[in-house]
């Protein structure tokens, strides 16, 4: 079954371009600002080389120090993130959403790796590396639907009670739609990647309900929290 994992040149990389020259023909002549797209691709073309390399060390590494950092550079970079698309960027804006992605982030991770999987060691990167990563990630952009949303609505001048539920809300669609569509419209990557290596697809189920699990939890309590200390200003 491991056969079905064949390896990819960079030269192949190219023909994966094609929806992407689509998009972009169709920003061209809409007349839209495309240099974000191309910046966006270039940027995650050098990132993804990158981590690639740093992950080999990684995965390669037996001390926790190493792993724990990891973890705190992802809630640092996915906390600064999250707030991007306010018009009126403030420090608070940035603590909030660390503290938020921090707290939900952690915590999952903690339930997920040391009470669902019981990982060993605990430390263990190649669990603690691509679940951490997929939790953060998930709650940067709970956290950033919820700013927005929170925003518009304190724009429009309803009540702290109507912007905290519509932004929650908002937060949660496309976790929402994930947990509607896994399955029938869609297997999710972990699935995916499990029975492409050869696992029992059964097996393979079971982490994936776990991982939609943990993503819902996460985001929900990331965007909850920023919500209510967002309340303070």
């Amino acid at each position: 079954m491991s056969e079905s994992l064949q390896s990819i040149t960079y030269f192949d990389l190219i023909y994966a371009l094609i929806p992407v020259g689509i998009v972009f023909y169709i920003f061209y002549r809409w007349e839209l600002k495309y240099s974000t797209i191309i910046y966006a691709h270039t940027r995650m073309f050098f990132q993804l080389i990158a981590v690639g390399y740093c992950l080999k060390y990684i995965f390669n590494s037996s001390h926790p120090v190493v792993i724990i950092f990891i973890l705190f550079i992802m809630t640092i970079v996915a906390g600064c993130i999250a707030p991007r698309p306010l018009k009126k960027k403030q420090f608070f804006h940035y603590r909030y959403s660390i503290i938020s992605i921090f707290f939900a982030g952690t915590l999952t991770v903690f339930i997920v790796t040391q009470v669902v999987i019981r990982i060993t060691p605990w430390y263990n990167p190649h669990f603690l590396i691509p679940l951490g990563g997929m939790i953060f990630a998930n709650c940067m952009n709970s956290v950033s639907l919820a700013a927005e949303r929170f925003e518009n609505e304190k724009e429009q001048g309803s009540s702290f009670k109507n912007q905290r539920n519509e932004a929650f809300k908002a937060s949660l669609i496309p976790i929402t739609n994930s947990l509607l569509a896994v399955g029938l419209v869609s297997l999710p990557g972990t699935m995916t990647g499990m029975i492409l290596s050869g696992i029992s697809p059964i097996i393979a189920v079971k982490y994936q309900i776990m991982v939609m699990c943990a993503i819902f939890g996460s985001t929900g309590i990331s965007s909850a929290l920023y919500l209510m200390l967002i309340k303070q200003k």
